[in-house]
């Protein structure tokens, strides 16, 4: 059982950006880091299945915006390494949250100074830039938004509304500190801004391109395989409807209810294997595992 155990874990831990190494996240003992362990972003960011799933989410709901699309379509290798893509954004977002102080702020820094030479034009003509502020809040909150919902679905659909709201604000940190704003920082302003948003957004064949890249990317090992199609059903399934309906990506509700199923069961057996993940490495820097 042991060995079964070890080999899911590898299997998990070779998909997440501790397999690019570079940051010790059990050292040094006793920094707390930009958050800290009783931190709500902690609690959310720490589950291996609903960060997965919120992240195909919200990749899927961040290239609705032709600039963001436009800046991973002409400055991003995505086509030839998509699975690299989810690695080093993965370890972007554990080490912002799970890292020692240092190493997030070096993390943000070095984002900051590939942000500062990405520019160009979107498919229509118009100008982008990655450090543009308007466009990092749209990237921040879609990602966000898809990790909570995806935390509310698949880990705690009990979390206070309080604590929702708060986790808005602490993650506005690492936005803020790379160059976003203004933030919205509560669960109503969120889908205020969404709402807000939905004028700009746009499906096009980039779109269509970028879409059937991610949902054909391949698995990392046969074992994966057939894990990561149901991680990339339930990414799918996170999307607000409107969302969905713009990306061509219909779901049934008997499909929903297969995925949902599956996916709390295979949560339930990742939970079980994973004993050495972001939340687990960072814990025990801080004495609590």
């Amino acid at each position: 059982m042991e060995a079964l155990r070890q080999r899911i874990e590898r299997q998990v831990l070779s998909i997440t950006g501790l397999s690019l190494g570079g940051i010790d996240l059990e050292h040094p003992p006793g920094d707390p880091g930009l958050f800290g362990p009783d931190s709500v972003t902690w609690r959310i960011h720490g589950d291996f299945t609903s960060m997965l799933c919120g992240g195909v989410s919200a990749l899927l709901l961040q290239m609705l915006h032709p600039l963001a699309l436009a800046g991973v379509w002409d400055h991003s290798n995505f086509r030839d390494d998509m699975l690299g893509r989810l690695r080093r954004t993965s370890q972007f977002i554990s080490g912002t949250t799970f890292g020692a102080t240092a190493d997030a702020e070096r993390l943000i820094q070095r984002v900051r100074a590939i942000h500062d030479q990405v520019s160009g034009q979107d498919a229509h003509g118009t100008a982008y830039t990655a450090s543009d502020p308007a466009l990092l809040v749209w990237v921040h909150v879609a990602e966000t938004y898809s990790f909570l919902q995806s935390h509310l679905r698949y880990r705690n659909p009990h979390l206070p509304p309080a604590d929702q709201d708060a986790y808005y604000r602490e993650a506005a940190r690492v936005a803020y500190a790379l160059g976003a704003g203004p933030l919205p920082e509560s669960v109503a302003a969120v889908e205020a801004y969404l709402a807000q948003m939905r004028p700009q957004l746009r499906y096009d064949a980039r779109t269509a391109e970028v879409v059937r890249v991610l949902l054909s990317a391949p698995a990392p090992s046969r074992l994966a395989a057939p894990f990561g199609a149901l991680m990339m059903q339930a990414g799918i399934d996170l999307l607000p409807g409107w969302a969905a309906a713009q990306l061509r990506l219909p779901i049934s509700p008997a499909r929903r209810r297969a995925v949902r199923f599956g996916t709390r069961r295979l949560a339930r057996l990742l939970r079980w294997a994973v004993r050495n993940g972001s939340w687990h490495r960072a814990m025990r820097r801080m004495g609590r595992l």
